[in-house]
């Protein structure tokens, strides 16, 4: 048998501004080895002809820029979420409609704990669908009042707790750290937002998120995922990147059959900056086909439906206070400094548009001290940027990735409660990056919304919110544009164009398979686009059925 297989196909999208549409692939030692018809590529010598994407299209392999590998290990805990939501294993969650029904769905699963003492930690709540009532300690301490019983918010920016975690942690009317929220007497209503107050809940319940949602099974877990909503390269964009996790990483990715890339970005304030440089540059030598490091994740702010993202004046619609600084404006100059001037490329979480003024500041700050060709520093979610700050973007040679599924899942409260009509109508602003020339991907998130980017390239082209709602649309963009962000584009913000991406001539032979044209659908259904599996470096992983 030749080395050299042709596929032939019902359509072949590109994403090559040379040669956008083909018939055929060529593939060899796992890369592209031509496109075109059959009779341009026998020119290559002996193939062996595979008809199995016959009736299929071929694209590039999904590229999802901001994912969490913890999408993988999350579902060790129970899910409270507002929306229906699937697992890996095919288990359909039903959404939970009030805090009442979290709190019942709580306690049923204390009730069935073995151990008396051992913490309850869930996952996925969304409190801003509840009329404005947040869940504080009392809502808990219905579920027990002796074990600890965590309930980690959709947006992972926020947490719950009881009272026996706030009595465990030393959380009282004296603590001041920014991110407790208090009462009106000053006492400690049991929401904890940002990382400072959270890790103190975690901490005192013996709970370590990043050995519990990243060990070599939620890996595995979270590839799986992956692949099967077509996606051939994902991120783990945020990672302390312990010991145990990064032997994890090493272990699936040496694996033949491990069914995608993985880039993981290192927690900026993981350690103390010198130790943190050194750190990555060690773990980059042990790059790999399928692993590579050397990502850096910056945190400014939280979250907008969280309420603690940053926001220019006027702030919330709803007139709530302004959010919590993760990472303040000083240490965010002080860090994007330090891993720029190492070489690497730093992503920076920025929802709220302070957070975004205050990012690209200290890019003009770092750039002007130390200047660098070709950095691609990226803004990740960049929800609140206005046109002005995309044009910044550019002119710095910065990228941006948007968070397009938000529009679909909190369109609808960004315009009642926490934006109002106008901002919110033109968050995550797809076209403006077209038309400013900022370099842009899309993504999920996940888990915060569940990976699917097809699903993603719907919400970017449609704008639709759960209700119906068209949520702005001048920020509209095509199904190719759509398209080219979650492939190409998002390769790009991850400097990676030049192996994956598009179906050229030397790069690795990544492959979405599509049983629909995504091009040919009504723009109305791109998210309905089935996915018949992926190619992965010329191995062909077909999805399960159904």
């Amino acid at each position: 048998m030749s080395s050299t297989v042709i596929y032939p196909a019902r359509r072949v999208i590109t994403m090559s501004t040379h040669q956008p549409f083909a018939t055929h692939v060529a593939v060899r030692d796992g890369r592209v080895l031509g496109v075109g018809s059959l009779a341009e590529l026998e020119g290559w010598g002996a193939y062996t002809l595979d008809r199995r994407f016959e009736d299929l299209v071929l694209l590039p392999g999904f590229v999802e820029g901001h994912s969490h590998a913890f999408e993988g290990g999350v579902w060790r805990f129970p899910y409270v979420g507002f929306f229906d939501r699937r697992s890996p294993d095919g288990t359909v969650s039903p959404g939970l409609k009030s805090i009442d029904a979290v709190v019942a769905r709580l306690r049923a699963i204390e009730r069935e704990m073995t151990t008396k003492d051992g913490p309850l930690l869930a996952w996925g709540f969304d409190p801003i669908y509840f009329g404005g009532r947040r869940m504080d300690r009392g809502d808990l301490d219905k579920v027990s009042v002796e074990r600890p019983v965590l309930v980690i918010h959709s947006n992972f920016h926020v947490l719950n707790v009881n009272t026996p975690v706030l009595a465990k942690a030393g959380i009282d009317h004296t603590t001041n750290v920014h991110g407790i929220v208090k009462d009106a007497a000053g006492q400690p209503t049991g929401e904890l937002q940002e990382i400072a107050a959270k890790y103190m809940a975690y901490r005192a319940s013996g709970i370590d998120l990043a050995t519990a949602l990243s060990d070599e099974q939620a890996v595995w877990r979270f590839a799986r995922v992956a692949q099967l909503a077509g996606v051939t390269t994902a991120t783990d964009l945020h990672n302390e990147l312990p010991d145990s996790t990064v032997a994890g990483y090493l272990q699936a990715s040496a694996r033949d059959d491990f069914p995608i890339r993985l880039l993981p970005a290192f927690g900026a304030i993981a350690l103390p900056v010198a130790d943190g440089v050194a750190k990555l540059q060690a773990l980059v030598k042990q790059n790999n086909e399928r692993l590579r490091f050397g990502l850096v994740k910056i945190i400014t702010d939280g979250s907008i439906q969280g309420l603690s993202a940053r926001m220019r004046w006027p702030g919330y619609y709803n007139g709530l206070p302004n959010g919590v600084w993760n990472t303040g404006p000083d240490d965010i100059d002080r860090l994007l400094q330090a891993y720029h001037d190492a070489g690497f490329q730093v992503h920076i979480h920025t929802n709220g548009d302070e957070a975004s003024e205050v990012a690209l500041d200290a890019a003009e700050r770092v750039l002007a001290r130390t200047p660098r060709r070709d950095h691609r520093h990226t803004l990740q979610h960049c929800q609140m940027a206005d046109a002005a700050q995309f044009r910044r973007m550019a002119a710095l040679g910065m990228c941006a990735n948007l968070f397009a599924n938000h529009l679909f899942y909190w369109g609808d409260i960004h315009y009642a409660q926490t934006l109002g009509p106008e901002r919110a109508s033109r968050m995550d602003a797809c076209a403006t990056a077209l038309r400013t020339g900022v370099p842009f991907a899309i993504h999920c998130d996940a888990p915060v919304t569940p990976i699917g980017p097809l699903f993603t390239a719907w919400c970017a082209v449609n704008r639709l919110t759960a209700s119906g709602r068209t949520l702005g649309e001048a920020e509209k963009i095509g199904v190719p544009d759509a398209l080219h962000a979650i492939t190409l584009g998002a390769a790009y913000t991850l400097k990676l164009d030049h192996e994956v991406g598009s179906i050229e001539v030397g790069k690795r032979a990544d492959f979405t398979v599509l049983h629909d044209d995504p091009l040919t659908v009504a723009p109305e259904a791109l998210k309905d686009v089935r996915v018949w599996g992926t190619v992965l470096g010329g191995r062909v992983l077909e999805a399960p059925p159904g």
